[in-house]
């Protein structure tokens, strides 16, 4: 299993339409082959970040899913991100 996870940060006042530009992509994605889970969701305490959670079966349904990636639009009004890809090689109940 993939985990892609982190933070990307917007100007503040434009977060809410950033998020609701993504609202396709998070739909396509959701019922891409191979998509567990996939969010982009604002964050409680920073007005000006959004968090990542995207979760694969594997590198080749995330490749096929990202393809050129991000739209040139929404890549400009990113000011700063961390985003990270963890493989994981077992999952358990807590």
């Amino acid at each position: 299993m993939i985990i892609i996870a982190g933070k990307l940060y917007v100007d503040a006042a434009a977060r809410d339409a950033y998020l609701a530009g993504c609202s396709k992509v998070i739909e396509r994605a959701r019922v891409a082959r191979g998509c567990l889970d996939f969010a982009l969701s604002a964050d409680p305490i920073e007005p000006n970040r959004i968090n990542v959670h995207e979760r694969w079966e594997t590198d080749e349904d995330l490749e096929r899913f990202r393809g050129v990636g991000p739209e040139p639009e929404q890549t400009a009004q990113i000011r700063d991100a961390e985003v990270r890809k963890y493989r994981i090689s077992g999952v358990e109940a807590p």
